[in-house]
């Protein structure tokens, strides 16, 4: 049974329609990440379920009860920012107690508190510093803290792990889930940062043009993206997609380009005529060997991308492909001798070509 439901939430800026009919449900203690590009309206929707904005139209629930009209401080729910929003003339321990005290709870209890969520998140040793004297890392923490101490039925992360360097993101990144299941606590948290979506979340709600157009696992929204805008939002390097007029012949797909006739070892439901098809670039076989289905490729350049490499290469028509690969699948590709690529069975998409939504 769902925990959040937000029906047909609707905000506006002036002209500006920020979320337009937007609908989900979310469950009691799941990892339920937002993700969508810069300006497409997530830190605006946090607002929204915090409190701290109204909708124009449409209903936030909490276990079925409407919550529009309550306050922020009514909603048991909190939050933390991206920016750290610490008060600077409070101690650590001050600024993870605020919300204690504004309660009333009872100084020993408080103590108590804030010393057990300092333990789990690592940080009480800086108890007694001022935020000016903490590194960024410590910050978020501090934070995170704060937002966690009053074991809120809700927590709003707002990309909280931006600010801070790689190897802090990275730590945060396998430690969070665990703090936040301890508290068996529903977490909705913001990123545009789509590897971190897929290694946080239970389930990912892609945001743009004012709604969830996707919401699943992490592993579906990246194998089976509802459209083509989605598919280019999850992976680096981006998908490759390029028009086509495809035939189906028994388990194969030939897709004509300009052409060119690529050989598709895949099965599918969708009617032959022209689409859209995209296909990844790790799901790209490069070689220098020659096979019954592979095509002749020109080298261009290649280029180091975390611990892959990645190459492009140029069909005879004038297409470009990006193929990723190993390290050490790539000191066996001979670049200055003849290559050819072909493509992993059952991995393309196939989009419509006109909606750019996935046909299958």
């Amino acid at each position: 049974m769902s925990y959040i439901k937000l029906e047909s939430i609707s905000k506006s800026f002036k002209d500006d329609k920020v979320i337009q009919g937007l609908n989900a449900e979310i469950n009691k203690g799941e990892f339920f990440v937002i993700f969508g590009p810069s300006g497409s309206g997530k830190t605006v929707l946090l607002r929204l379920l915090s409190g701290i904005l109204l909708p124009d139209s449409g209903e936030i629930k909490m276990e079925n009860a409407v919550i529009n009209d309550l306050h922020p401080e009514e909603r048991d729910v909190s939050m933390a920012f991206q920016n750290f929003a610490l008060y600077p003339h409070m101690k650590a321990y001050e600024n993870i107690a605020s919300p204690l005290k504004a309660n009333n709870i009872s100084q020993d209890e408080i103590d108590s508190k804030v010393k057990e969520i300092a333990n789990l998140l690592k940080i009480d040793h800086v108890l007694n510093q001022y935020p000016k004297e903490l590194s960024n890392g410590q910050k978020q923490r501090t934070s995170l803290a704060r937002s966690l101490v009053n074991r809120p039925s809700v927590v709003l992360l707002d990309d909280p792990l931006r600010n801070v360097d790689a190897k802090i993101r990275f730590e945060m990144r396998l430690e969070l889930p665990k703090v936040l299941k301890e508290f068996n606590t529903t977490v909705i948290y913001i990123s545009q940062d789509y590897r971190e979506a897929m290694a946080l979340a239970d389930r990912i709600a892609v945001l743009y043009d004012g709604k969830f157009n996707d919401i699943d696992l992490p592993k579906n929204i990246y194998e089976k993206p509802s459209s083509l805008t989605t598919a280019k939002l999850f992976g680096d390097p981006t998908i490759n997609n390029f028009n086509a007029v495809i035939s189906k012949n028994e388990n194969r797909v030939i897709a004509e380009c300009n052409g060119e006739k690529i050989i598709l070892q895949r099965k599918t439901s969708i009617e032959n005529g022209e689409c859209i098809v995209g296909i990844r670039p790790e799901d790209i076989n490069l070689s220098n060997q020659q096979t019954e289905e592979s095509l002749k490729v020109e080298f261009r350049t290649k280029t180091p991308l975390n611990l892959r490499i990645v190459f492009l290469v140029k069909l005879s028509n004038g297409l470009e492909l990006l193929c990723s690969m190993s390290e050490e699948e790539a000191k066996n590709i001979k670049e200055k001798e003849q290559l050819y690529v072909s493509f992993k069975e059952d991995k393309c998409l196939f989009f419509d070509a006109i909606t750019k939504r996935n046909l299958e």
